[in-house]
């Protein structure tokens, strides 16, 4: 296998990935240069959530249109430009807007880096070529708060967007030279109508979420765009089961076993995606760490994430989707309830324990309900599958920050006081109730579910398949 192209992929998946944790340990930094608030700071990571979901639906059709290779390199550039601005931003405004950029760039990168490999990759090495993509994408999310948390506490906050420049510089000389360009289907018609109804609910919710609390802004706008975000999706659900070829198709849901996984690993991802935004601001604030400090801390939890990689495949061999789905869920949930225990007093030996376990089982999950979620899909379908399941990752981690900075600003509110440590165990114990809810939709999941991919069914049965789950 050529490991050329997916090594060269890899560069941009590190650094999209690094970028989307280094920004949490340097939230505190970042809101004193800039003369705004840690919490009010939300709007960034959720600015930045809200471009994904936005654009990854197109970024297929983009690809196809100008071809994967020029796609490709020009998503690196114009993360380098947002990352720039990110760097010089003197404001809250401007730096959500350099956030909102940057999410340009990376919701087309990832999806597009993908369909270069795809098409570059004989089937036969597609799964050795996917592992060596995951490794950076893996190891970029471990490297970040430690990374960010030496940048801000030795130099400043802005070296963690300004080290993007050199790793983007050579993603873009290696893709342009070395990258095959491939052979891109025919051009499909894309679906505008669709795209703008989707892109109105998806930063309408999430942004409504986000501000409904902010003391800059009065409550009513945060209701009324969470209002129009809502009311947008009513629209797009509407315009999809009428359209020909629609943006984000809800006829996939009719498949029971997709329509399980996402709207489990939906109500997970709200609960577990707010945990990188509340863990180093708690570490922070509450416990009196540096940057750097709470970053070498959360860098347990990412550890614990690549040492499930290496033994998920067996665990879903002897215990299949339903039963590891269940059980990961009910652990990562009571784990993320755990962080609402902890004081400063709280020996440092025992809180990387539970961050380490904590990676485990939220990997676990992750990884089981990412390959449950194409089990029963069709090869027409995926591609469809791919923008639904790319489109809800991002929103539900974005309406997750926002839900968790929702808890701190009423906790406060409420207190009338500073933002304290009642505050972060509160927020803890209500994004892991949420996390917890995910186990009811794989209550009803058959014990074989997904068994082709799995094998436990398989392995039970003797060998023979079962028909794919469908209702």
């Amino acid at each position: 296998m050529n490991r050329t192209v997916p090594l060269i992929l890899a560069i941009a998946l590190f650094m999209e990935h690094m970028d989307s944790t280094v920004i949490s340990t340097a939230l505190p930094a970042i809101a004193e240069d800039i003369g705004t608030t840690p919490i009010a700071l939300k709007l960034a990571l959720t600015a930045y959530l809200v471009s994904l979901a936005i654009f990854i639906p197109v970024s297929g059709w983009v690809a196809d249109r100008f071809g994967a290779r020029r796609v490709f390199a020009a998503a690196i550039g114009v993360f380098m430009v947002g990352s720039i601005a990110c760097a010089v931003s003197g404001s809250l405004a401007e730096f959500v807007g350099s956030r909102f950029l940057q999410g340009m760039g990376g919701a087309m990168m990832t999806p597009v880096g993908r369909l270069v490999l795809v098409r570059a990759t004989k089937k036969s090495d597609l799964v050795n070529a996917m592992a060596w993509l995951t490794i950076p994408a893996l190891i970029g999310p471990m490297a970040g708060p430690p990374v960010g948390g030496f940048l801000t506490t030795y130099l400043s906050w802005h070296w963690i967007f300004l080290v993007n420049i050199p790793i983007g510089f050579a993603g873009i000389l290696f893709a342009l030279t070395l990258l095959p360009e491939g052979e891109a289907p025919p051009v499909r018609r894309v679906d505008w109508r669709g795209f703008i109804l989707a892109g109105t609910a998806a930063s309408g919710i999430v942004f409504g979420l986000s501000v409904i609390s902010l003391p800059a802004l009065p409550p009513i706008w945060g209701i009324l765009a969470t209002l129009a975000g809502a009311l947008s999706f009513a629209a797009y659900v509407y315009h999809a089961r009428r359209a020909e070829d629609p943006l984000l198709n809800p006829k996939l849901f009719a498949n029971r076993t997709f329509r399980t996984a996402i709207i489990g690993a939906t109500l997970f991802r709200i609960g577990a995606g707010a945990v990188p935004f509340l863990l180093p601001l708690m570490l922070q604030l509450g416990f009196g760490m540096t940057p750097f400090q709470s970053g070498m801390v959360t860098f347990v939890s990412a550890g614990g994430a690549i040492v499930m990689k290496f033994t998920v495949k067996r665990i879903l061999h002897g215990g299949g989707f339903r039963t590891v789905l269940i059980g990961a869920a009910a652990g990562a949930a009571i784990s993320i309830a755990v962080n609402g225990f902890f004081t400063a007093a709280t020996p440092l030996a025992l809180i990387m324990v539970v961050l380490f376990v904590s990676g485990l089982v939220r990997s676990l999950f992750f990884t089981s309900t990412n390959a449950l979620t194409y089990a029963d899909v069709s090869e027409a379908e995926a591609a469809q599958a791919t923008a639904v399941t790319s489109a809800m990752q991002q929103v539900s981690i974005a309406v997750g920050v926002a839900l968790a900075g929702g808890v701190l600003d009423l906790v406060t509110t409420l207190s009338g006081g500073a933002l304290d440590l009642t505050a972060f165990h509160i927020a803890f114990f209500t994004v892991a109730a949420i996390s917890a809810l995910a186990i009811i939709p794989f209550l009803s999941l058959p014990p074989d579910a997904g068994q082709t991919v799995s094998g436990h069914a398989l392995r039970r049965a003797g060998g023979r398949a079962a028909s794919p789950v469908r209702q």
